[in-house]
């Protein structure tokens, strides 16, 4: 039993520093979300921090800021979605193979 609870150790160990790993990849790897064909993007961090925000000049209304205001959120949405998808996709490869309980969530 003791080995098997040594072993159970090990492979938890392993797991907290692929976890680690995948945490600062996603941490550096910046993902883009847009919204109106394009004219706004919104570049998010994998901590889902904003990075950076670019509007097409184009589609400055004075009289129709909340059009505006509706696109970065849009864009925001969008990047948050993406980077959603990229980390479950990370924490996927960590946990693989790993006899994890059913429902259970990292």
């Amino acid at each position: 039993m003791f080995k098997n609870m040594q072993g159970l150790m090990q492979q938890a160990q392993k797991m907290q520093q692929k976890m680690a790993e995948a945490q600062e990849k996603l941490a550096a790897t910046e993902i883009v979300g847009n919204s109106g064909a394009g004219m706004v993007e919104v570049t998010m961090n994998g901590k889902f921090d904003v990075r950076k925000i670019k509007i097409d000049p184009k589609i400055v209304d004075p009289n129709d800021i909340e059009m505006l205001e509706d696109l970065i959120t849009a864009a925001i949405n969008d990047a948050r979605t993406k980077v959603e998808a990229l980390s479950a996709n990370e924490m996927g490869k960590v946990t693989e193979g790993m006899p994890l309980p059913p429902g259970f969530k990292l």
